[in-house]
């Protein structure tokens, strides 16, 4: 479930773009059609309103880690990880060629071709991200993960944490650890257009905001 997006450059990195997916690199969420798109709207929405008094809760409490875990338990669970991997590419593919932001992916070939490591920092799931951030072009991904289990099926839980809000600084520091020598070896330049963006661009040395109105404080 997880083939490499591209390679890291072999020159030492010095300067890191960071771009969120959905709002920012497209025109629109992605994650709910891909949902839709493995599950079947009818089984999706049999399986989450199971527990009606937990969605709920989430959505009262605004809690997005929540109905992630509950949409992709309701929307994976049992489904062969490679099919799904399939769906994802073919979903990646339709992305491309239709759902992006042109202006933005235009900075993100413009950092690309300077020389720039380009990385998505997303909470969208990888299992299509990854094979979008190759057709950009991009080096890596870092997005939300799913549980595969013995057997190679998808058990609907998350492999980790939701990548968004401070996560999203977590795996992106992680990351330069792993491959640039530490964040303040780096100059990162970050791209998003909403609260769950807010922690990745105030930690950038240079925050492009692509959403309306003010950048969250």
């Amino acid at each position: 479930m997880n083939p490499g997006a591209g390679s890291p450059p072999t020159d030492p990195i010095t300067r890191v773009a960071a771009f969120d997916l959905d709002g920012t690199l497209t025109t629109r969420d992605c994650v709910v059609p891909f949902l839709r798109r493995v599950a079947g709207t009818r089984v999706l929405v049999t399986r989450m309103l199971r527990h009606p008094l937990g969605l709920a809760g989430a959505g009262l409490r605004r809690d997005r880690d929540a109905l992630k875990r509950a949409s992709a338990a309701g929307a994976f669970a049992g489904h062969d990880a490679d099919d799904v991997q399939r769906i994802g590419q073919a979903f990646a593919e339709e992305i491309h060629a239709s759902w992006l932001r042109r202006e933005v992916v235009a900075e993100l070939e413009r950092h690309r071709d300077r020389g720039d490591a380009v990385v998505v920092v997303s909470a969208s799931f990888e299992v299509y991200v990854r094979p979008l951030a190759a057709l950009l072009g991009a080096q890596d991904v870092l997005a939300t993960r799913l549980d595969v289990d013995a057997a190679g099926r998808l058990s609907g839980r998350l492999a980790d944490s939701n990548c968004r809000g401070p996560e999203k600084v977590r795996r992106l520091h992680g990351w330069l650890d792993e491959h640039a020598g530490g964040r303040s070896s780096v100059e990162v330049t970050a791209y998003g257009d909403s609260t769950g963006d807010r922690e990745l661009l105030l930690d950038a040395d240079v925050a492009r905001w692509v959403g309306r109105g003010k950048m969250p404080r």
